[in-house]
């Protein structure tokens, strides 16, 4: 006599694999980092500036805080004709906290040769100094360098995709640099405040209405 209940079978190998990447792009795309970020209440609209007006980091840093829940700030005025730009005191005059991206810097280092003495694994590293400025001009994360890095191996003989996979290695890092400007945010955001220092002014929203007039 047969059994009618049936065995569940365990998902198989693909299935497995299917659901881990499914995981893995979730967790890469900050998907739980933008439901954690939390910004402080008189942060102000913030700004985020970098020497390189075609920034990718800056773009995507400028998204995801916005994601986040930030206010972005106006637009930078355009710079003056003797050719200066607006600076930390002009944001702070202005009330805007600034997250400045003083530098970005790529690097290639070779970490093994083949036998006809050419470099066929790498590691490209990526380097960025940072800082955040509340917009009283107060400093809120110090200016730190952030690095990160990634091995990749080019095989000579097929070296035409070797740009490609750098490339898309390049984005990756990108990628991680902002989910680790953020967690320093969010770390600087739940950090206690120092003994005796003064309370945060409370935020519009939750600022007590003035006494009625006598």
């Amino acid at each position: 006599m047969t059994n009618s209940k049936m065995l569940r079978h365990p998902p198989s190998r693909s299935g497995f694999l299917l659901l881990l990447t499914l995981a893995l792009a979730l967790g890469g795309c900050g998907f739980h980092l933008r439901n954690a970020l939390a910004l402080p209440s008189d942060l102000g609209p913030l700004r985020v500036v970098s020497r390189d007006p075609y920034s990718s980091l800056a773009e995507s840093l400028s998204q995801a805080l916005a994601r986040a829940g930030a206010v972005p700030a106006p637009e930078l005025p355009p710079p003056a004709t003797d050719g200066t730009t607006a600076t930390a005191e002009d944001d702070a005059a202005l009330h805007v906290a600034t997250l400045r991206i003083r530098s970005e810097r790529w690097g290639t280092t070779p970490l093994s040769v083949n036998q006809r003495g050419r470099a066929q694994e790498f590691t490209l590293r990526y380097a960025v100094v940072f800082g955040l400025t509340r917009a009283d001009g107060s400093e809120f994360v110090p200016e730190q360098v952030v690095e990160l890095a990634r091995d990749y191996i080019s095989v000579p003989a097929t070296s035409s995709g070797t740009e490609g996979e750098r490339e898309i290695l390049a984005r990756e890092l990108r990628r991680d640099m902002v989910a680790s400007i953020l967690r320093r945010i969010d770390a600087a955001s739940r950090a206690p405040a120092p003994v005796g220092a003064p309370p945060a002014p409370p935020s519009p929203e939750e600022a007590p209405p003035p006494p009625p007039a006598t």
